[in-house]
């Protein structure tokens, strides 16, 4: 099933990528167990559900999508294994329910080049590697885009050759932030890694907006709370800073990747209830408990859909 959102002119549509099991520390970095526990549901392996769906816009005859999840061929079953993998996913299937191919994406725009969002972006065929979305413009912040081709130590198993060099031809870069189109915008933040992009969609005066791995779920509102993987976490906590108390208070709505309980989350102005909410149809195989005590409530009036 796929879970399927208008937001005036665009319809954004979930893929389903892979489901992992990542360990708690990595999701919530410095912030104790004790704590986020109260807050989000984990197992006796101290794992937490994470799905790494891209999220397909189509507007204006165009088709948009952001980031690619896994190419869950590139992993061997110890590299399975090792992230955790509970579910392969449906992605190809699900292009197929949307009436589309890869070959029909218009736009891809990257968040950032991690493994788990941009190894999806190409798959090995006729003994080389070949680009997932042969037609498509690939968006990526210059930054980042250097940060791929030149990695450090710390960054080389996360941006590996084969996720881009096929790719390279598509690729447009951007400082600091650029307009993809009327209403559909990327901005640099940082944080996460060196090039790390938000994305802001804009529709008759409302908003919509996807903080990527800076908002990796819908607990994840405190700007301190920030992932463990965190290239630069001073960078992500200001920027969540800047961009959290415009967004509560105007009415934003935020649209997630990792997150597999929810889709689209609009919170009260004080970010620690929600007043409307899209659930994921997925099926996680951690489920809530009694022990979070101080998962933020859906109010009186909240819309769930």
């Amino acid at each position: 099933m796929i879970d399927t959102y208008t937001f005036h002119d665009m319809t954004l549509s979930w893929l389903n990528g892979a489901m992992i099991g990542t360990d708690g520390g990595t999701i919530f970095g410095p912030v104790p167990r004790a704590l986020w526990g109260r807050y989000y549901p984990y197992n006796d392996k101290n794992q937490v559900a994470e799905v790494c769906d891209p999220i397909v816009i189509q507007y204006q005859g165009k088709n948009y999508i952001i980031d690619a999840s896994f190419n869950l061929d590139k992993f061997n079953e110890k590299g399975k294994r090792n992230v955790g993998l509970q579910q392969e996913g449906s992605i190809q299937e699900d292009f197929e329910t949307l009436g589309i191919t890869p070959e029909d994406i218009d736009v891809v725009m990257m968040t950032h080049m991690h493994n788990d969002h941009a190894s999806g972006l190409t798959y090995f065929e006729d003994d080389q590697w070949q680009s997932t979305f042969p037609n498509a413009t690939i968006y990526i912040s210059d930054i980042e885009w250097d940060a791929v081709r030149h990695p450090n130590v710390r960054t080389k198993n996360t941006y590996p050759k084969e996720n881009w060099e096929a790719i390279q031809g598509q690729v447009e870069t951007f400082t600091d932030s650029i307009t993809i189109a009327e209403g559909i915008s990327m901005e640099v933040t940082g944080g996460h890694s060196p090039g790390h992009t938000i994305i802001r969609l804009e529709q008759a005066g409302e908003t919509m907006l996807h903080m990527a791995d800076i908002l990796l779920t819908f607990v994840h509102t405190n700007p301190l709370w920030v992932g463990g993987l965190d290239d630069y976490p001073m960078d992500s906590i200001s920027a969540k800073q800047d961009l959290m108390p415009e967004a509560l208070a105007n009415n934003y709505r935020f649209i997630f990747y990792h997150d597999p309980y929810y889709r689209v989350v609009e919170y009260t102005e004080d970010g620690k209830n929600i007043q409307y909410a899209m659930e994921s149809s997925r099926d996680v195989f951690i489920p809530f408990t009694d022990q979070q005590d101080r998962v933020p409530k859906q109010v009186e009036a909240a819309v769930v859909e």
